[in-house]
């Protein structure tokens, strides 16, 4: 009971709109781990090009995206190419459009609004047009509601809605949420993901600990292995 490959593009039989996601991805500055799945009924395939936004090598700015993740159709990563730089009296960047402009710019300047990597942690569930501005970092376990603009962290298990995205709750108590980290589930081998599954789908605490406890065994290491 090894589970789906996934090395697999596309997850369902004759069905073209879902897609692993770290198939299709072809840019040395976007990572996506195994399982994390978009679905759209335009093109899955084309992610890169048409949901990550303003991302230029040169800036040297990531996308990280976690495993187990699912992203609705039209999640939307903006990255720090979009920015302009506010601390003079414009934002406009004359600098991309002429030499002669360029010469004049300090590169300092032209970099002071950048805001870092983009970082998508493990099992984060994306809304239907959810974006996600430049240099967030979401944490395991969120949800984003469909049609928000996450401008900031987003806690561990939280659920954030609205423009800019607002956390409306956690999904389970602080220390419930402690243990669900301390337990990483999707990390362990597939095999064992495979085997617990009604552990990982449910509530309950202590059944997913026993889960965790269980030794490797001969299904793990084949896993690993092939």
């Amino acid at each position: 009971m090894h589970g789906p490959s996934p090395d697999t593009l596309h997850p369902f039989k004759g069905e073209p709109h879902t897609v692993f996601l770290k198939n299709t991805i072809t840019r040395p500055n976007i990572e996506v781990g195994d399982y994390s799945y978009y679905h759209d009924a335009q093109d899955a395939t084309d992610f890169e090009n048409r949901n990550v936004r303003y991302h230029f090598e040169f800036i040297g700015d990531r996308l990280k995206i976690g495993r187990f993740c699912a992203l609705a159709q039209g999640t939307t990563f903006i990255m720090n190419g979009a920015n302009h730089a506010m601390t003079g009296f414009s934002t406009y960047p004359f600098h991309i459009f002429d030499e002669a402009w360029h010469e004049q710019f300090e590169p300092g300047s032209i970099f002071d609004h950048l805001r870092g990597d983009t970082l998508v942690e493990n099992d984060v569930w994306f809304g239907t047009n959810a974006t996600v501005m430049p240099g967030v970092t979401i944490c395991s376990g969120a949800i984003i509601g469909a049609h928000s603009v996450v401008a900031s962290d987003v806690p561990p298990y939280a659920i954030v809605v609205g423009n800019p995205a607002r956390v409306v709750r956690l999904r389970f108590d602080e220390a419930t949420i402690e243990r669900l980290l301390e337990i990483a589930w999707w990390n362990w081998p597939i095999a064992k993901v495979s085997r617990h599954l009604r552990a990982i789908w449910g509530a309950d605490i202590a059944a997913l600990e026993r889960a965790e406890c269980e030794p490797e065994g001969d299904l793990d290491v084949k896993a690993e292995a092939g």
